[in-house]
């Protein structure tokens, strides 16, 4: 519970605005989450405001061409993301309710564990943990695991039973969005600032 209210406080009073955050949605961390895959915040962050101006929700991304979709997307790298997102978007606007559910968006394409789990806790407050390379190096320095892990994948296997203890059932997309800020901001690979760490 300390550590759980230590990193939320922090995060209230640290986190960069982003503009997903200032307008959650399902559609709005979708959108985000694939842009940021393999992308810094700062690049995808204008990408990300263009899109959701011209294209506010699934039904409407659901509507474009892929030309109009890659075009939108042009500069920004990995398009197997672009077309799995319109793909998405083309199914999921057929629905007449969103999954809310980690485990029903990994049935989507360019959706794997730890998207699947951003979009479950942020968007549905789906107590789920996310594990990506931020999390797990704060979990490692949390507990002083020194190993080396064979690969990232058994790596999040390794760290997410402790993610999944330490979260905020209360507020999990809010936790797993500071444990993210934590690893990127303060929790670096190379030259942390344990001096400000919660």
């Amino acid at each position: 519970p300390a550590i759980r209210k230590a990193l939320l406080g922090w995060f209230i009073k640290h986190q960069r605005p982003m503009p997903w955050r200032q307008e959650v949605s399902a559609y709005r961390t979708v959108v985000s989450e694939l842009m940021c895959q393999q992308t810094q915040i700062a690049t995808a962050t204008p990408y990300f405001e263009r899109w959701v101006a011209r294209w506010p929700d699934f039904k409407s991304l659901a509507t474009a061409s892929e030309s109009e979709v890659l075009k939108m997307w042009a500069g920004l790298g990995y398009y197997s993301r672009a077309r799995n997102l319109h793909r998405l978007a083309k199914e999921v606007a057929t629905l007449k309710a969103l999954p809310n559910t980690a485990a029903a968006w990994q049935n989507y394409p360019g959706v794997g564990p730890y998207t699947a789990a951003a979009i479950g806790s942020i968007a549905f407050n789906e107590p789920v943990a996310v594990v990506d390379g931020n999390v797990i190096r704060v979990l490692a320095r949390l507990i002083g695991h020194r190993a080396t892990l064979k690969n990232s994948v058994a790596a999040a296997r390794y760290f997410s039973p402790l993610a999944n203890r330490l979260l905020s059932e209360k507020s999990p997309g809010d936790f797993n969005q500071a444990m993210m800020e934590l690893g990127a901001t303060v929790c670096r690979k190379a030259s942390p600032d344990c001096g400000v760490c919660p």
